[in-house]
């Protein structure tokens, strides 16, 4: 039987950085306010001219190169986003063709912050069904092109960045499971109100309702973790990390407690990394098995939620 196995990991952040203290100059915050209510301290945004794709190339390039692999051994990409380069070509296709593996399905999805869940669970799937040997999987953003800078609750929170993983047929399961659910009753709650179709006469930037959306995180979450650990006959303890989707401190903090996880065994970014929908988790991961935190053999439990809503996990042995 086929498995697939996280073979490497890369990430990537913009040189730009904005603090607390930037942004005390553009609304009406504080940094204890910020780092209060989200635990962030600074975050990375795009240089001007610098979009999604070419986030995710140093991504992808920096996991490949940790695989092992050379990038025309890539023959799968599934990469989540929600601020893409254009409407057309994807930009999978358009990663695609920097890293020169051509010929192969390359596609973009767009499930906001659990993005990169889809995304894995897609390429999980594809090599579990002998389509694919070795699949890159990439969760990259450019929120600060949709974030209403002069709006305080939403301006202190997201970021850019980039993070990507490859997936490798292997022996023995890696990605064990993965667990994904959506409700757009929930829409009014968490979105971007312009659009191709609908039309950009309204205003191009994130609408969010801050406490209905925690305390929604909060409950799916945790929901869904208890899924992923039913699934696969196990107890909250057999987890040696918990990498979840870094929206805020409190939401990570209360499904941390929900779940009976101590923080020693959260891994957290958000201080440095801020909101990075798609990017987060990936990203965390990355830094995790880049500071050897997370080593191999051991139990993961990733986790994202997002607007729509959507969210998923994936528990995977690393």
């Amino acid at each position: 039987m086929i498995y697939s196995r996280i073979a490497g990991t890369g990430s990537y952040l913009p040189a730009k950085i904005i603090t607390n203290q930037d942004l005390e100059k553009l609304v009406d915050t504080t940094d204890e306010w910020i780092r209060t209510r989200t635990g962030i301290e600074r975050r990375h945004v795009a240089a001007e001219g610098e979009t999604t794709v070419d986030l995710a190339e140093h991504a992808a390039r920096r996991a490949i190169e940790a695989a092992g692999i050379a990038p025309a051994e890539i023959d799968f990409i599934a990469f989540g986003t929600t601020t893409p380069d254009l409407v057309f070509p994807n930009c999978g296709t358009l990663l695609q063709q920097r890293l020169g593996c051509r010929g192969v399905p390359a596609f973009s999805l767009e499930t906001a912050c659990a993005g990169f869940m889809y995304a894995l669970s897609i390429a999980d799937k594809y090599v579990r069904c002998g389509e694919a040997r070795r699949a890159l999987v990439i969760g990259a953003e450019t929120l600060s092109r949709i974030t209403d800078w002069s709006d305080r609750a939403t301006a202190v929170l997201f970021a850019d960045g980039a993070g990507a993983v490859v997936l490798e047929a292997a022996a023995s399961p890696g990605v064990l499971s993965t667990h994904l659910h959506s409700d757009g009753e929930y829409k009014d709650l968490l979105y971007c109100g312009s659009g191709v179709s609908k039309g950009f006469d309204a205003k191009l930037a994130i609408s969010m309702t801050g406490s209905e959306v925690f305390k929604i995180a909060v409950t799916k979450l945790g929901q869904v973790v208890d899924e992923t650990l039913s699934a696969n006959g196990l107890e909250r303890s057999s987890l040696d990390w918990l990498v979840p989707h870094q929206a805020n401190i409190r939401i990570i903090q209360a499904t941390a407690r929900k779940l009976e996880i101590p923080m020693e065994r959260v891994i957290v970014t958000v201080q440095d990394h801020g909101n990075t929908s798609a990017a987060s988790v990936p990203m965390a991961l990355d830094v995790a098995v880049r500071e050897g935190r997370i080593r191999r053999g051991e139990l993961l439990l990733l986790e994202a939620f997002g607007g729509g809503f959507t969210w998923g996990s994936a528990l995977v042995r690393y």
